[in-house]
């Protein structure tokens, strides 16, 4: 059993062909910014976390080994939110076997949302939908890849306050990349930089 001072997610040595030794941890209702250049290892990272690439390493969820997981299980508690989301259906709803219908509203949608072609839209509305579809899932851990790069300021504003939001509520933790240090600022208690494969924490 985890105690209140366990993080929801920590990492020692995490490693892979272009990692380099990365360790870190997140506590609940926090969330970790990081930066660093195009090619610095940021979507690597959050990848080798969500074990989608082959890494090495101890990674923890309150406490729990990731080997105690099945892969999906894993998946399901620490979830990816890829800077391009994929969709492999023609309808909406097929993607999620339940959706958050407030989550959605809040986003701007409809409910008939759910019946609209995946062909008609656009990068921005499938980047929200993506969101609503992983916290449908409830996740522990949110891994956010640029959740906002393709939303004007009026969305990325309530993106933002649904995410931070979730992570209280829901007592759970975030490592979210963004190339604007005033959007990190904002959601961000602690940041990292990312160079080379290797993750440097900043202090304050």
């Amino acid at each position: 059993m985890f105690s209140a001072d366990t993080p929801l997610l920590e990492a020692r040595n995490l490693h892979t062909d272009f990692l380099r030794e990365v360790s870190f941890a997140v506590p609940r209702r926090q969330c970790l910014g990081l930066h660093g250049d195009s090619g610095s290892g940021k979507t690597l990272l959050l990848r080798a976390l969500a074990d989608l690439d082959v890494n090495q390493g101890e990674v923890f969820l309150e406490g729990v080994p990731r080997e105690n997981f099945t892969g999906p299980a894993w998946r399901q508690r620490v979830a990816l939110l890829p800077a391009e989301s994929h969709w492999w259906a023609d309808s909406v709803g097929v993607h999620a076997s339940s959706w958050p219908m407030p989550v959605l509203a809040t986003l701007g949608f409809p409910e008939e949302v759910l019946q609209w072609q995946t062909a008609r839209l656009s990068s921005g509305e499938k980047q929200r939908l993506a969101l609503a579809r992983m916290l449908a899932n409830q996740p522990r851990v949110l891994l956010l890849d640029e959740p906002t790069a393709n939303l004007d300021r009026g969305n990325t504003e309530i993106v933002e306050k649904i995410i931070l939001e979730y992570l209280e509520s829901q007592q759970a933790a975030a490592l979210w990349v963004s190339h604007d240090p005033e959007q990190l600022a904002r959601v961000a208690r602690r940041r990292a930089g990312m160079r080379k494969g290797r993750l440097e924490m900043e202090e304050g």
